[in-house]
């Protein structure tokens, strides 16, 4: 089976932005200031497809672009790219969006007789807040777009300090709940895929779909190059756990580890 690779992009639109109509009335273009590229890859051990019970090596090249802040702000590889709308230091929400990759029996044989669930999209908003200046909340809620017709939102708690000068330890608490269109698409099994697929038949309806715990260790090597190695695992539950496709065939017990790094080029729009 061959490897998928899922790009994340980050695109600061800056015409959604709240402060474009103040760039404006200063002489200044929506685009005008200082922003940044990072680019990189992730290397990772993960399920083969959401419930299974064996993993593969994957890898993901990471993309991001946007606008610079007034500084350092913790960012965690679980956060989709988003673009923030209202800024007020210790709070911020905004837009955020999330490519889905297709899935079919090409992702294991234990799909094989269930429909292809199609590439696409899931779009919503987010809201991050900073009680203390070592702890962060975000919570996202997205659409689904092609893929799925359901809705997803994952919330995450996450404390982070720095261990050393350029090292900095993460962690927290995760989970994530969505209605019966996710479920449907990919945990749901009618009357012909049991038939063609020998699992039993399963309708699922919404709730939580796993709960779990997350840690990185984050090197910054230079001022613009980290690295980071990461640790995350999840406990499918609800609807997710209850299908047929992971009691019969898969695991609740959700696995990933991996590391990556990234480079950062900083440049100006006039």
């Amino acid at each position: 089976m061959s490897h998928r690779s899922v790009v994340s992009i980050s695109l600061a639109i800056a015409l959604l932005s709240a402060g474009s109509v103040s760039a404006q009335e200063s002489g200044q273009h929506f685009w005008s200031g200082d922003w940044y590229l990072s680019v990189g890859v992730a290397g990772f051990s993960a399920p083969k497809f959401e419930g299974s019970s064996h993993n593969e090596f994957k890898f993901s090249p990471l993309i991001s672009v946007g606008r610079q802040g007034a500084g350092a702000r913790f960012s965690s590889r679980n956060d989709n790219p988003s673009f923030a709308l209202i800024d007020k230091g210790a709070a911020r929400a905004g837009i955020v969006g999330r490519f889905v990759p297709s899935r079919d029996d090409g992702d294991g044989n234990e799909l094989k007789g269930l429909k292809k669930v199609k590439w696409g999209a899931e779009a919503g908003g987010f809201v991050e807040v900073y009680p203390t200046d070592f702890l962060r909340a975000r919570a996202e809620v997205r659409q689904g777009i092609r893929a799925h017709d359901g809705i997803v939102a994952d919330l995450a708690v996450d404390a982070f300090t720095d261990i050393a000068p350029d090292l900095q330890l993460s962690g927290g608490p995760r989970a994530t709940f969505a209605t019966s269109g996710y479920y449907d698409a990919y945990y749901g099994v009618n009357a012909k895929q049991a038939a063609a697929s020998g699992l039993d038949p399963y309708k699922p309806s919404s709730g939580i779909q796993s709960y779990g715990a997350g840690a990185a260790l984050t090197w910054k090597a230079t001022e613009n190059l980290s690295a980071s190695s990461f640790l995350e695992y999840k406990r499918l539950a609800g609807p997710a756990a209850d299908s047929s496709l992971v009691r019969e065939r898969g695991s609740k017990n959700q696995l990933l580890i991996g590391v990556s790094a990234t480079y950062k080029f900083n440049f100006s729009l006039q």
